[in-house]
């Protein structure tokens, strides 16, 4: 074992290590959710931007601020709203006047959005002129104002927030901006116990703030680690498959998807899947991405990037429902599908 394979062992060994951390610590004060936590986790190690989607009332905003308090870096929020502008988001030239001299020179006030991790609260309430603002900086990390390029700090984070069920005062996001979203996560209605033990932490002040566990410097370095998990020819053939296989008109696509998509997955979709599975193996701590992965990652990728027509609404069919079809039809070979035996200890 070389000294490269030693140092990316150590690293998975501390990525696993930050992981259970960052459950602890977050355990304080979010109860239950732990898919959703650990889907935030991977998007956050896969330098890749996440929205939550869920009713009223189910610690979405929470949730991202406890996580944020954990990862000791600039935090930032927009309460996105009906009347908010995209100088707003982004910062705007003010101008300056000296005193002494009289000269007037402007000078770029930074925006919310120049933060480590940004909390866009209720996503979909601002119209889309202003919704657009985030694409540039989810996209190339820069904001771009007054003719000059600022580039955003390292690393750099949007996690959003929207409520599926209000339809007065909302805007859907369009297509190309949830496409810039690594992933879409649901937030689920606890269980009973889950809702008790809420209840008893609300009511009596049992909360417990979460301490520091990584600072930017760590963060960095643990996402070139996620990046270096090795992805075989197998992994990169059957995402492809499984991405192209979205499209309706595609020769290789099932009848279904030609019955029930409009759109499909274009290729940013695949890039997705595989980084979010690489992230998932290595907080896993096995070092290689595995097919278990691409299927555990599928749904929540893919979800928010298909569009179905009215012939699959109308049958009850969800993105949900085609992803699951299409992953238990999409064939993969028997070889090296075996999971990988060296899991850390």
């Amino acid at each position: 074992m070389n000294a490269s394979t030693d140092t990316d062992l150590l690293g998975l060994q501390k990525l696993r290590t930050a992981r259970d951390q960052i459950r602890a610590q977050m355990a304080g004060t979010i109860v239950g959710q732990g898919e959703a936590i650990d889907q935030l986790l991977i998007s956050l190690f896969a330098r890749g931007h996440c929205i939550l989607e869920g009713v009223p009332g189910l610690a979405k905003t929470l949730m991202i601020r406890t996580l944020a308090q954990c990862l000791s870096l600039d935090f930032g929020r927009i309460q996105f709203t009906p009347d908010l502008m995209p100088s707003d988001i982004t910062g705007t030239d003010v101008m300056y006047e000296d005193r002494a001299s009289g000269d007037r020179s402007f000078k770029f006030l930074n925006g919310p959005i120049f933060a480590n991790v940004l909390l866009a609260d209720e996503i979909n309430r601002t119209p889309p002129k202003t919704q657009a603002a985030l694409l540039e900086g989810m996209q190339e990390r820069q904001v771009s104002a007054g003719g000059k390029r600022y580039m955003l700090p390292d690393p750099f984070f949007v996690l959003a927030t929207q409520n599926p069920i209000e339809q007065e005062g909302t805007y859907p996001l369009p297509e190309a901006q949830l496409d810039r979203f690594l992933m879409k996560v649901y937030i689920n209605y606890p269980d009973l116990d889950e809702e008790k033990q809420i209840y008893r932490l609300t009511t009596t002040g049992q909360f417990i703030e979460p301490k520091p566990v990584l600072g930017r410097d760590e963060m960095i370095e643990l996402q070139r680690i996620v990046r270096r998990v090795p992805v075989s020819d197998f992994i990169v053939s059957y995402v492809a498959q499984l991405v192209r296989s979205t499209r309706h008109n595609d020769p290789r696509s099932p009848q279904f998807i030609r019955d029930w998509v409009l759109w499909g997955c274009g290729p940013r979709g695949g890039q997705s899947l595989i980084s979010a599975s690489q992230a998932r193996a290595a907080l896993d701590g096995r070092p290689e991405v595995e097919i278990d992965d691409i299927k555990a990652m599928s749904t929540a990728v893919l979800r928010h990037r298909l569009v179905l027509n009215y012939n699959a609404e109308s049958q009850g069919q969800t993105t949900e429902t085609v992803i699951k079809r299409l992953i238990e039809t999409t064939p993969t070979q028997e070889a090296g599908l075996g999971r990988v035996e060296k899991v850390l200890k």
